[in-house]
């Protein structure tokens, strides 16, 4: 009998598409549909993203803490009893650790995916690192150069500082790209001999050099400088700081204070954080510390300002406004009429008449005036909207937003804003109406920007209180002002009787005492007691004294509150106020640092979302936190940077983020195989946007926040020339010797990269070019960033374009619908 058989063979699930890659895929996806694996790999690629900006916070902490080690020197002053002073010096120059460590921090991930690629193709040519490098570095100079030109305020301008460094990493930063048409187009087409890669690589310690030198001003006739002044060439640097290791001594502290006496109601622990939002807002940073910070706001970890609530944003932002400290603690009337908003009526200045108003329920409208002052010759147009409070929108009062127009002359208008009589007693409610102003107009918004509207039971007289049981005024203010408050209705008029009781203080030698009538008109909810103060600038204790009301006029009552005690602070008392401020201020100030000193902190940050303050936590950082979780918690098992100089930590981050790029070239590479991307077009778009992105933010908050443009668009062209010759002279130079000891050439077809690089040389020195003639042209504000609002539109509008044609052309180009033929 015949013995029928069926061969049957088996398929090969080792093979199928798309499955190329270091370390994926780690199972098998024969039968996986490719739209499932195209769209798990993006997903994992973008996480992977955000994995390398938590680890590379890591990194960039370490490099901080290694390139801030300072050393002591003595220089001589004849003026101290020693002969000479004892001072600290930043070990690495500025410029050095900019081009060096820095660079390497923020383009760890470039440099790394294109040298595993060399690694994965077995040292032949790879695409997805060089095309990243390029695709990066066009983003770098276009996206963010045009962002940072767009987030200043018009018509201020920020410029580089460092000029002739600027001059230096910006031709760098073009001649790299132009070296690389050389070697890959010109010399020797479609191929890197060994001499042109470790040529490519040595061209990075000599930027280095030239930097330097620069930075220096070697080359240049050197200026005398006073021998007191000298710092071993860090002179400059020490004039241009005023904080030392983020701590302020007790003089600028009291200043501070003085400028926010004007509010009884702050506390200690509010002054304590606005202190360490101050000192954090006029210290300068340098680059990493932006990049880091940006990591965290986007993957929700502890931020390195301090965050507060927008009643004290909005107190902050108001003292930050001022000229001339106000000495008067307590005062709640405007002591600011010296400062010349307007700037010698150069801007207009637009506020309301009045910070509060009431209005009676019955009365269905109020009305709240809005004035203009300084220049009155063109049109100013300013926003208005109401904000709720206890009363609440469409069921107390008709919200209102809409823009009101100044004409040429007109120094009034008036804003009119239903309310709404709904026949039910309620007990007085407010509500809040904001004034704004868009920054490119020549106007600023004055200090009385919002009007606080309260609305008043109908027909009643009202009780009148103090709104405070106790007030506290330093000896020296001259005077306290303290109000007094009509509630629950403001119908006739009224008064009241005011006397003075002394305590410790007297009348006649510490305070003016007496009595007297306060009188409310028709519709008037609060009044100003004014009590003289004597300073008698004597050591002495605190003194009290007693106002009590009594006799109110017109059917009123007298409130729940109709006695306040007043204590006389002085000077020695002040003091001890400020050292507790500035205590606890460096307290603040600690928990703000850039690295951490122990795992267990690095665990508890790691762990809790916004780093454990999740009073400030918003809901974006409650989204990125749980998304992040699982990287934070493994990246914290990196050692803290205390140990070893940051060196252990250094080294350890790197290696994560090695194997965190290998991940990333794996899952770029097969996503763009699995949807059709060549890897060239998958290198300047998705790779080189999600590299970058943390640089964006970092760059738009050093543009915004500091005085000079160098942390912001300086660095930019310095790493994009640091990444050709590290990125590529690196993996390019072990390739070369690899194939030169086999007897042949490295081989790297010049076709789409080299077209790249083509289109990225041209719109480069377009960059550059604008960048000069926004410096020294007027119509563009004499500055690098910002400057008149059409100008700099019309300049960031240009940039993205070159962009956008950037990657537009290049993908064509990849495809093969425009052929360019750069081989000989």
């Amino acid at each position: 009998m015949a013995n029928n058989t069926t061969n049957t063979t088996c398929p090969d699930i080792t093979k199928y598409r798309c499955n190329t890659g270091l370390i994926l895929p780690l199972v098998s996806e024969y039968t996986w549909p490719e739209e499932g694996r195209a769209a798990i790999y993006l997903i994992g690629l973008l996480w992977s993203f955000l994995g390398v900006s938590i680890i590379a916070d890591s990194f960039m902490c370490a490099i901080e803490k290694i390139t801030s080690k300072t050393r002591k020197i003595k220089v001589a002053n004849t003026g101290s009893e020693e002969g000479y002073d004892t001072i600290e010096v930043k070990v690495w120059n500025n410029t050095v650790a900019n081009l060096t460590l820095m660079a390497l921090g923020s383009s760890a991930p470039e440099i790394l995916l294109s040298s595993f690629g060399i690694v994965k193709t077995k040292f032949e040519a790879d695409a997805l690192g060089p095309s990243t490098i390029v695709g990066s570095a066009a983003f770098n100079l276009l996206v963010i150069i045009a962002v940072c030109i767009f987030c200043i305020p018009s018509p201020e301008t920020r410029g580089i500082a460092s000029i002739k460094v600027f001059c230096v990493t910006s031709f760098f930063s073009v001649f790299a790209y132009v070296w690389l048409i050389i070697i890959l187009i010109g010399n020797t087409p479609n191929e890197v001999d060994l001499w042109e890669a470790i040529v490519s690589l040595l061209f990075f310690p000599l930027l280095v050099i030239i930097a330097y030198v620069m930075d220096k001003d070697y080359c240049s006739k050197k200026k005398k400088i006073d021998d007191s002044a000298v710092e071993l060439g860090f002179a400059d640097e020490k004039r241009r700081h005023t904080l030392a290791d983020g701590t302020v001594d007790k003089k600028a502290m009291a200043e501070f204070l003085k400028e926010l006496g004007k509010h009884p109601e702050l506390t200690e622990e509010d002054a304590a954080k606005l202190a360490a939002m101050r000192i954090q807002e006029t210290q300068s940073h340098d680059r990493l510390w932006y990049r880091i910070n940006a990591t965290r706001k986007m993957t929700g970890a502890n931020k390195l300002v301090p965050t507060v609530n927008a009643l004290l944003h909005d107190l902050y932002e108001q003292s930050h406004k001022r000229s001339t400290p106000d000495l008067r603690v307590g005062s709640s009337t405007s002591m600011l009429s010296a400062v010349d908003l307007s700037e010698n009526n150069t801007r207009a200045v637009i506020e309301f008449t009045a910070t509060q108003c009431a209005v009676l329920e019955n009365e269905k409208r109020v009305r709240c005036g809005i004035k203009r002052t300084g220049r009155k010759d063109h049109q100013i147009l300013c926003r208005v909207k109401t904000i709720d409070g206890t009363a609440e929108a469409n069921k107390d009062y008709i919200p209102v937003r809409q823009t009101l127009v100044f004409e040429p002359g007109e120094t009034l208008k008036n804003l009119d804003i239903e309310i709404i009589d709904d026949n039910e007693w309620e007990p007085d409610e407010t509500f809040f109406v904001q004034l704004q102003i868009d920054p490119e107009q020549k106007a600023i918004v004055g200090k009385k920007s919002i009007n606080q509207v309260t609305i008043i039971n109908d027909d009643e007289p009202g009780t009148i209180q103090f709104n405070k049981p106790s007030f506290l005024f330093k000896e020296s203010a001259g005077k306290a002002l303290i109000p007094i408050q009509r509630l629950h209705g403001v119908d006739g008029k009224i008064s009241v009787t005011w006397k003075t009781q002394d305590i410790e203080a007297i009348s006649g030698r510490d305070y003016e005492g007496g009595e007297g009538t306060i009188t409310f008109e028709h519709g008037e909810s609060t009044k100003m007691l004014e009590i003289q103060l004597y300073d008698d600038q004597d050591e002495e204790k605190d003194e009290s004294f007693k106002i009590e009301l009594s006799d109110p006029t017109g059917n009123a009552q007298l409130g729940r509150i109709k006695k306040t005690i007043i204590t006389i602070v002085n000077d020695e008392e002040f003091q001890g106020m400020v050292s507790r401020v500035l205590q606890m201020t460096n307290l603040n100030i600690d928990a703000l640092r850039v690295e951490t000193a122990t795992w267990a902190e690095q665990f508890q940050n790691a762990m809790n979302v916004n780093g454990g303050d999740v009073e400030n936590a918003t809901a974006l950082d409650y989204i990125m936190h749980f998304f992040t979780f699982g990287f934070k918690v493994i990246f914290a098992m990196v050692p803290p940077v205390g140990i070893f100089g940051g060196w252990l930590s250094f080294f350890i981050a790197l290696g994560m983020i090695a194997i965190l790029t290998i991940l990333i070239g794996d899952l770029a590479t097969n996503f763009g195989c699995l949807v059709d991307l060549d890897d060239a077009i998958t290198a300047i778009t998705f790779v080189a946007l999600g590299t970058s992105l943390p640089d964006l933010f970092a760059s738009k908050q050093a543009a915004t926040q500091e005085k000079y443009a160098d942390n912001s668009i300086g660095n930019v062209t310095g790493s994009n020339s640091v990444n050709v010759f590290l990125g590529l002279g690196l993996p390019w130079t072990i390739a070369a010797i690899y194939h030169s000891s086999q007897g042949n050439t490295f081989q790297v077809p010049a076709g789409d990269l080299g077209f790249s690089v083509i289109l990225y040389t041209i719109a480069a020195l377009l960059c550059i070019g604008l960048l000069f003639a926004r410096r020294y042209l007027s119509i563009f504000g004499k500055g690098e960033l910002g400057g008149p609002m059409k100008a700099k539109v019309a300049s960031s509008v240009f940039l993205c374009v070159l962009w956008l044609l950037y990657v537009v052309i290049s993908s064509l180009q990849i495809r093969g619908h425009i052929t360019v033929n750069l081989s000989n």
